[in-house]
Parts: structure tokens; C-alpha cells; sequence
């Protein structure tokens, strides 16, 4: 009976040390990304004062890796004090406790990798905040779109990207689709793809065009356009009510 009770408490020390384990590592794993998640947290609900706080950090390209390395740090530098603690620092400790420190880092790296593949390009595509320009009414066709792939370290810097995009004045809608693609669209009477490109936040994260689409009613002006200037060409008018061309005598 006395040996069934210490395995039955051997056996929940051994379940508690480990549940105490994960809970570490992802708290390793987490506490570095807490500037991020807030920024993140701050698009999402349209707090401006605080994304422009964490704003700078995220224009760092290296943030994301330095933050991981943080993680792994955490992790080490736990691992190291928890053998000291038992007397086990060492190579031989380590092959005891490999276990332990298996959870450890797995837990820490699992965090980063949730994070960048999951929770990131979630919350860069969701907003509950009022958007900053008011959407345009009528037929959606008048609607121009532009596809951008965005050279980013990673999936973090998503919501600033979405974010820097829709403080532009007639850009009505900005979807992330992993891992660097941004669909944008947008009224081509009150933005253009050159504005859409001269965005501060692309001298750091340079965009590139992977496809675009004009609006049918931008295209009809311009097939207007072309086909007054061709008739101009072939009658020798120029349009401004002269005979023979302007300025032809």
C-alpha cells in the first residue's frame, strides 16, 4: 500500500513538473513578442497613440530575428539555473534531463512558430476599428485592385504594412495572404499606384507588383483617350476647333 501511494505521488510530481515545463516555454516564447502583440492589438482596435509607440520597433527589419534569439535565450538561461539548481550542470546532466529540456525549448520554439504562421496573418486581416477613410458607395466595379509582394522578415510586420496602406485616402480595403502578399483595393479618382507606392514604410520593405487591375471605368476613359487621339491623327485635328491641326496656319 505505502509503495502504491509514493508511485501515485511520484507519478503527479513527475505530471506537475512537466505541465510547469510547457507553461515555461511558452511563456519564454511569448514574452518577447509582447511589443508586437500590442502593436497588433492597437491596429486592431484602432488605437493610434499606441501604434505609433511600437511603430519604430517594427521598422527594424532584424526585430522579429532579435526576438526570437531572445526566446532561446530565456529558454537557455532557464535550463541553466534549473540543473545548477539539482547539481546537474553538466554534459551528463544534460543526457539525465534531456527531457525536461526537450519541453523547454520545444515549447519556446512551437510559440514562435504559431505565432509567425497562424496568430500573425490572422490578426493582419482583422479589424474592429472604424475604418480611417469611409468606403465608397455605389458599384464596387469602380474599384481598381493591385497585388504587392512586400520584401518583409516575416509574418509580424504584416499588420504595419496593412496598416501604413490604409491611412491612405481611397484605399477601401488591404487583405494579407501569406507569406508577403498584399491584396489592396482602391478608388483610382482619389489614389494611384504611385501614391499606393510611395508609402514611407516601402523605403524599408521594398514592394514589388505582382499583378494589378484597373477599374472598367478608368479603362473606358483611356480607350476614350486613345481614340480621340487617333482620330486627331488621321484627320489632322487636334481638337480645339481648328482646321488642320493647332497651330497650323
Amino acid at each position: 500500500m505505502k509503495n502504491k501511494k509514493e508511485t501515485q505521488c511520484c507519478a503527479q510530481n513527475k505530471t506537475g513538473i512537466k505541465s510547469k515545463n510547457i507553461l515555461q516555454g511558452l511563456t519564454y516564447g511569448l514574452i518577447p513578442h509582447i511589443g508586437c502583440i500590442a502593436f497588433i492589438i492597437a491596429s486592431v482596435l484602432g488605437v493610434t497613440v499606441l501604434v505609433q509607440f511600437f511603430k519604430p520597433l517594427l521598422m527594424n527589419p532584424y526585430f522579429f530575428h532579435i526576438l526570437v534569439l531572445l526566446s532561446l535565450t530565456f529558454a537557455t538561461i532557464s535550463s541553466i539555473l534549473y540543473l545548477r539548481k539539482n547539481g546537474l550542470l553538466s554534459s551528463s546532466g544534460v543526457k539525465i534531463k534531456w527531457k525536461y529540456l526537450s519541453t523547454m525549448f520545444g515549447s519556446t520554439i512551437g510559440v514562435n512558430v504559431l505565432l509567425f504562421l497562424v496568430i500573425f496573418p490572422l490578426l493582419a486581416n482583422v479589424s474592429i476599428a472604424s475604418p480611417t477613410n469611409s468606403l465608397i458607395s455605389g458599384n464596387g466595379n469602380n474599384l481598381s485592385s493591385i497585388s504587392l509582394q512586400v520584401d518583409i522578415p516575416c509574418s509580424g510586420h504584416a499588420a504595419l504594412i496593412t496598416q501604413e496602406l490604409k491611412t491612405i485616402n481611397g484605399i477601401t480595403d488591404v487583405k494579407f495572404n501569406f507569406p508577403n502578399i498584399f491584396d489592396v483595393k482602391y478608388d483610382p479618382t482619389r489614389t494611384s499606384k504611385e501614391q499606393i507606392l510611395s508609402l514611407e514604410v516601402f523605403k524599408t520593405y521594398k514592394p514589388t507588383v505582382v499583378n494589378e487591375n484597373s477599374s472598367p471605368s478608368q479603362n473606358s476613359l483611356s480607350q476614350n483617350s486613345f481614340n480621340v487621339q487617333s482620330s486627331n491623327a488621321r484627320t489632322g485635328s487636334c481638337g480645339c476647333g481648328c482646321s488642320g491641326g493647332c497651330g497650323v496656319k
